[in-house]
């Protein structure tokens, strides 16, 4: 039987666990997999969905890379992943424009990225940078972007724009029922400390499960997971690892 409700709630504290719908509903499971996703933060610019896909990127693989070969193309973020998409777009683009709405690196990228940002003579770091304007007819052709200290605008033709400005996990409706990391991403495995499991009264004599969180027979798969690649191909194969576990649970446990 498939039931297609959003959830509001879960209710952890004893089995089976309960999940509140937002029609008022309760769904009662022994075993829950836990794939909400997370929502990427975006740029704040008119018709940016128009442009998402023919210019707007968030993520940047070998497909992307190939796509903006030999082109010049901006990375918008200062985290360490913006940080390795900006040293990896750089070993194939003409030219990576870093923009950053802070004054630098320092505080919010590893050394190692900082280091290599700087030994790279394609990259160039814009601080105090945020993109003001996209434009395009059937695709992205044009970005604006401002200097907030000096006010000063540029533009440039530039196609492809790669967003990797972090992203919020959808797990505020857990009501931290389950151990999250310090970004709110729901923590499994080898990655549970003994006081997150102490503080959750783990029960059980064995150690959860690669994709178990801190509640036995809750599992996270996929982007709303911590330490996860955030890639669709992962997220499918995490899923079929955690269903693998949940078969186990159900006939063994």
């Amino acid at each position: 039987m498939m039931i297609t409700r959003a959830a509001r709630g879960l209710s952890c504290e004893r089995k089976p666990y309960a999940i509140e719908a937002h029609n008022g509903a309760t769904i009662r499971a022994r075993v829950v997999v836990i794939a909400t996703g997370a929502e990427y933060r975006k740029l704040q610019v008119p018709d940016l969905a128009r442009f998402e896909g023919t210019g707007i990127y968030y993520a940047a693989t070998y497909v992307e890379s190939q796509l903006c070969g030999g082109e010049e193309v901006i990375v918008v973020g200062g985290g360490n992943s913006a940080g390795q998409a900006t040293v990896f777009l750089a070993q194939t683009a003409k030219k990576v424009h870093l923009l950053v709405r802070s004054d630098g690196l320092a505080d919010t990228m590893s050394r190692y990225l900082i280091r290599r940002i700087e030994e790279t003579p394609s990259i160039a770091l814009r601080p105090h940078t945020e993109v003001v304007a996209l434009e395009g007819s059937d695709g992205l052709e044009c970005v604006r972007w401002r200097n907030n200290q000096t006010g000063h605008i540029e533009s440039a033709n530039i196609k492809h724009v790669f967003v990797m400005a972090g992203a919020i996990p959808n797990t505020a409706w857990l009501n931290r029922c389950v151990a999250l990391d310090e970004k709110g991403f729901i923590k499994t495995g080898p990655d549970l400390s003994r006081e997150e499991l102490a503080a959750a009264h783990w029960p059980l004599a064995r150690t959860p499960y690669l994709l178990e969180t801190s509640r036995p027979g809750v599992f996270a798969v996929g982007d709303v997971r911590s330490g996860s690649v955030k890639r669709v191909a992962s997220a499918v194969g995490e899923g079929s690892i955690a269903i693998s576990f949940v078969h186990r649970l159900l006939q063994h446990e």
